[in-house]
């Protein structure tokens, strides 16, 4: 018998074609959710791992190549903790960061802080600024709480230490022992460091980043 005759068989077909409809999305948000539970575990996992180099904390302008510049080993600055971690995982944040601003040039802070009248990709992505309206625009605005729970692996954090000084960091595994909140990779003179210092400044941004749409399927492809 033909089905398409028989309002019987149409009756189950669209049953089964609804069915399908509303299974499939479910499926594919859970296993996107789990690929991206795991490319921030191996991101915060990557960002620990700065605990082991020795970087002197040096803010100098230095020219650097591009994509995939970097500078001395030995030195830097709160950003560059941030753009080693990522670039551990294949994500270069200098080529992103200077390709948006190519495009979006007057959508970040380059002209009205430091007077640039284009960007530069020898600073520009080692620039907490740049940094904050990039990730803001690339990747997901999480709430600013004072609630510890609300901060996960992987996390990128932003803060006005005062003064016109600002300052980022990453959220990673290791927590305290008395409150259980995560402790933050980052590099504030010392050197990088592993420290409880979430909550020591004025929170001025919560990011969570995943790299461009490239780079994000291949770490969801890495992790099958």
């Amino acid at each position: 018998m033909d089905a398409t005759l028989n309002p019987k068989w149409r009756l189950r077909l669209l049953a089964a074609i609804l069915l399908v409809a509303a299974i499939l999305p479910e499926n594919n948000q859970a296993e996107n959710n789990q690929e991206h539970r795991q490319f921030l575990h191996r991101l915060a996992a990557a960002a620990e791992e700065r605990v082991n180099h020795v970087v002197r904390y040096d803010p100098g302008y230095v020219p650097i190549a591009y994509p995939g510049g970097d500078v001395p080993p030995e030195t830097g600055v709160c950003t560059d903790e941030v753009i080693r971690a990522y670039r551990t995982l294949g994500i270069d944040l200098q080529k992103e960061v200077h390709e948006d601003m190519l495009a979006h040039f007057d959508a970040y802070p380059s002209r009205s802080i430091w007077k640039l009248p284009h960007p530069d990709a020898n600073i520009d992505h080692r620039r907490v600024p740049n940094l904050r309206i990039f990730f803001s625009r690339k990747g997901e605005s999480l709430p600013i709480t004072s609630r510890t729970n609300d901060y996960s692996p992987g996390d990128l954090v932003t803060w006005d230490l005062g003064h016109g000084q600002t300052h980022i960091g990453m959220v990673v595994e290791r927590t305290t022992l008395i409150t259980g909140r995560h402790l933050i990779e980052h590099n504030i003179g010392a050197g990088p460091k592993v420290e409880d210092v979430l909550f020591d400044w004025k929170i001025t941004g919560h990011y969570r980043y995943f790299g461009p749409p490239v780079h994000e399927n291949a770490a969801q492809s890495s992790t099958r």
